[in-house]
């Protein structure tokens, strides 16, 4: 009578069976061989639970293969244990684990011990086929087989050293780990990006180099003795300037926003509320007074002091933003004798009509805010 004792499981011809067909079994047994010899994918976990696979007696099965793909029909919620038996197997296989649900599984095959995959990786292991008592064990565990994804390596590219100084590095082309598992290399690229020394490059023609906080995050200068601090030096690195936070003894903790929009010639940034918000000004520049007993159009920045009554001062035409005219009462009797300050189609105080300055000696500025609040008293 066959049997089926031997690792792979294939069919051993008793003495004197199969006379005149023996050829049929050898010929299934050598594609079993070829079949352990590559690679194949099962659906081992057809739910969310625990399996065991066992390794068909003379017939076609993936979990005879070398390389064994793993797969699910179910999303596994938690580490699940697979079982390949029978028990008495012993054989090195590659299996991965390609289950849904993003979970470990373990590999067993009795109740010795066991080898966690993570997903998404590949083990090598031995299965010791000692029985009931059967471990399965990473056949290389020195090796971390399940963490090596997508890693090439060639002379030009990358040499890891064993070095046995940490943080040394012992040639100009090594990469070695340093002591607290850091990396330490002389000159670090990365997708044109260049770290050496204390400087941080674009290896691009006029690259760019941006920094993507996380959502609320912020980027962050650290102060060491000194506070932080951000210097904008000259084209040719031999001067600049540089923006320091306060110190430590001032204990403050604010920010700065600057404006919506760009400023215009002659304007300064101050503070536009207390919030820390900026927001650009203009300075406030009062010229000589200019003394005026007849009729005038003023210009932007003027200092207007009518000399006479009934007269009008026309306010500047297409103003904008920002822009102001002072007037002033210098006969003390306008009260009595007023004169007319022109909107020149602007408004004044959001109304479409002039002003009419009736106070002795008053002084006014106004200040264009925009076309509908137009000059602003």
């Amino acid at each position: 009578m066959a049997t089926y004792v031997n690792n792979l499981r294939l069919k051993e011809i008793a003495t004197g069976d199969e006379s005149g067909t023996w050829g049929t079994s050898t010929n299934t047994n050598l594609e079993l061989i070829g079949e352990a010899l590559g690679f194949k994918t099962e659906a081992s976990f057809s739910s969310d639970a625990d399996v065991t696979t066992t390794v068909a007696d003379g017939a076609a099965d993936p979990a005879r293969a070398l390389y064994f793909k793993v797969t699910s029909g179910a999303s596994l919620t938690a580490t699940r244990t697979l079982t390949i038996a029978p028990n008495t197997v012993s054989r090195v296989m590659f299996i991965e684990n390609a289950t849904s649900g993003s979970q470990s599984i373990n590999i067993s095959q009795g109740s010795g011990a066991n080898v966690t995959i993570a997903n998404g990786k590949t083990a090598l292991l031995y299965l010791d086929g000692a029985g009931s008592g059967a471990a399965a064990v990473l056949a290389s565990p020195s090796v971390a087989v399940t963490q090596l994804t997508d890693v090439t390596s060639s002379a030009a590219e990358l040499n890891l050293v064993d070095g046995s100084t940490a943080d040394t590095v012992v040639n100009s082309k090594a990469v070695i780990y340093g002591a607290a598992g850091q990396i330490v290399a002389n000159e670090l690229d990365v997708d044109n990006i260049q770290i050496d020394a204390n400087a941080v490059k674009s290896t691009n023609t006029n690259g760019n180099i941006q920094l993507f906080p996380n959502g609320t995050g912020f980027t962050e200068l650290y102060g060491n003795t000194n506070a932080g601090a951000i210097r904008f030096n000259c084209e040719s690195n031999s001067h600049g300037v540089t923006l320091k936070g306060p110190p430590h003894s001032a204990g403050a903790t604010y920010s700065l926003e600057l404006p919506n929009a760009v400023g215009s010639t002659g304007q300064f940034l101050k503070a536009s509320d207390g919030s820390g918000k900026l927001a650009f000004a203009t300075v406030t520049e009062y010229s000589a007074p200019q003394l005026k007993s007849a009729n005038y159009t003023a210009v932007v920045g003027e200092f207007i002091v009518a000399s006479a009554g009934s007269i009008t001062i026309t306010l500047p035409a297409s103003p904008s933003a920002g822009d102001y005219v002072t007037i002033k009462d210098g006969t003390g009797a306008a009260e009595t004798t007023s004169f007319t300050v022109g909107r020149n189609s602007s408004n004044i105080a959001s109304s479409a009509s002039d002003l009419t300055f009736d106070k002795n000696f008053a002084e006014i500025t106004l200040v264009y805010i925009n076309g509908t609040i137009g000059w602003s008293v």
